[in-house]
């Protein structure tokens, strides 16, 4: 048990110049985010147009996931960094979900980044999942003839508030980051769904990633506007 937290920072660009600056961050952020006191993990990642899994990519939309050791280190470099200040100058709109993790199970690039925290708020019935994995250069066709069907129920989910596909790797390392109103929500849409069900069984049976990972977080702070969604 632990005080880390995890910090998911969603950027909005508007007009060709920034989104071109977005881009080229996604390469040149890496020096500024080296050594920084505190982190212990992070991903820069783009996202693709819609919901969930898509393999185009939606060139308006980027997020910096990070792991902190304690909430005070991630307040410190959001409110100082020149890093998140040159962001901010570039971005149309920004927003910070401060999260607490509950579970995790699996590994990202080798390593399993998320302590289940100490601190967790048992009132607190809010839930955010982060699903990633590394598609196997073979199953690659398998898998994303079968997205379109398996996401089909995302969008009426009960309790959902919102869901986002992200990624370091277009195609191939993917993820999807999802907000929902309780734990409760979560399972409903992951037992009843057929399709879902579905997606899960051919998973195992077909040994589709080399690499994946399932985590979920209890979010508590949310610093900026995202779409005007009341994320907590």
């Amino acid at each position: 048990m632990s005080s880390q937290i995890t910090t998911l920072t969603l950027c909005n660009y508007q007009g060709f110049r920034n989104k071109i600056w977005a881009f080229g961050m996604m390469q040149f952020a890496h020096k500024q985010l080296e050594g920084i006191e505190g982190l212990s993990f992070y991903k820069l990642m783009g996202s693709g147009k819609g919901l969930g899994f898509s393999p185009l990519p939606d060139w308006g939309m980027y997020c910096l996931l990070q792991v902190w050791e304690n909430e005070k280190q991630a307040l410190k470099f959001l409110d100082s960094s020149p890093l998140i200040q040159n962001y901010k100058n570039h971005t149309s709109q920004q927003a910070t979900l401060f999260m607490r993790s509950r579970k995790s199970h699996g590994k990202w690039s080798g390593t399993e980044p998320f302590e289940v925290s100490s601190e967790l708020d048992e009132s607190n019935d809010k839930m955010a999942v982060i699903t990633r994995a590394t598609i196997k250069n073979k199953n690659l066709l398998k898998f994303w003839k079968y997205v379109p069907t398996s996401q089909r129920p995302i969008k009426n989910a009960e309790g959902l508030i919102y869901t986002k596909g992200i990624g370091e790797i277009p195609i191939k390392q993917m993820a999807t980051f999802s907000l929902w109103n309780s734990m409760e929500d979560v399972r409903k849409f992951a037992y009843n769904s057929k399709e879902h069900k579905q997606a899960i069984k051919m998973t195992r049976e077909l040994d589709w990633y080399s690499e994946e990972l399932f985590a979920r977080f209890q979010p508590y702070k949310l610093v900026g506007d995202w779409e005007g969604i009341q994320l907590i």
